[in-house]
């Protein structure tokens, strides 16, 4: 059976993830939140005190401590370090205020590229993330860029903080998405842009369900070809 390449691009809480899940729940595909992967790096660079001059010592960790994925009885994605579930560690502030700049170091871009092409290489993949779609897999079917104002990003990410009972203030939250978009955007290695061939939309005051139903029919289209 034909399947494609799904690459879902965009700034932080554009709702990729969300969607991306869903998207590859329902046709069957590979899930990979590359996101989360940095969030990885971030985790261990910051857990050993290490920066951006420590470069080697970051991806010796990372090797010593595989990413993996594994799904919870109900359901819920769980990301694993080695052994250790790091799920909600690596979701909190601090290595959300960290994750730029480590993400925009060269070598940790490319030994986590290479993980994800290699994944992408065995079959259907839905990958979300901010470079997906211009560097991970140039190649992809669909490319999909999905955007939202600053001040929904914003409430959605206080939203998911207050369900996993992490504290943060909304005011505080717009302006470390501002400071995030701007870092992400103005990057060397890899900067946060929509590849040529993409799909732009905007998610502001669209449902979960109205961007799954809009991506969908873009790659059924594709299917169907």
């Amino acid at each position: 059976m034909k399947s494609i390449q799904i690459a879902i691009d965009g700034p932080a809480s554009s709702g990729k993830s969300t969607v991306a899940k869903i998207i590859a729940k329902d046709f069957g595909y590979t899930y990979l939140d590359t996101g989360a992967m940095y969030r990885c790096a971030t985790y261990l660079a910051l857990k050993n005190g290490l920066t951006n001059q420590d470069v080697p010592k970051i991806l010796a960790e990372l090797a010593n401590h595989p990413i993996s994925f594994g799904k919870a009885a109900d359901g819920t994605a769980l990301v694993f370090l080695g052994d250790c579930d790091v799920s909600l560690a690596i979701r909190q502030n601090v290595v959300t205020n960290n994750v730029s700049w480590v993400s925009a170091i060269p070598e940790i871009r490319e030994e986590l590229v290479a993980q994800q092409r290699r994944i992408a290489a065995e079959g259907g993949i839905v990958m979300d993330g901010r470079d997906i779609g211009t560097v991970v897999l140039p190649d992809a079917e669909l490319k999909i860029f999905l955007v939202a104002s600053v001040e929904e990003r914003a409430l959605r990410r206080f939203k998911e903080n207050q369900e996993k009972g992490i504290l943060t203030d909304l005011e505080t939250l717009k302006e470390e998405i501002v400071a995030r978009d701007f870092k992400d955007s103005h990057r060397e290695v890899s900067p946060l842009k929509p590849a040529e061939d993409s799909i732009t939309f905007d998610t502001t005051g669209v449902s979960i369900d109205g961007v799954v139903q809009f991506i969908s029919e873009k790659a059924k289209e594709i299917l169907d070809k």
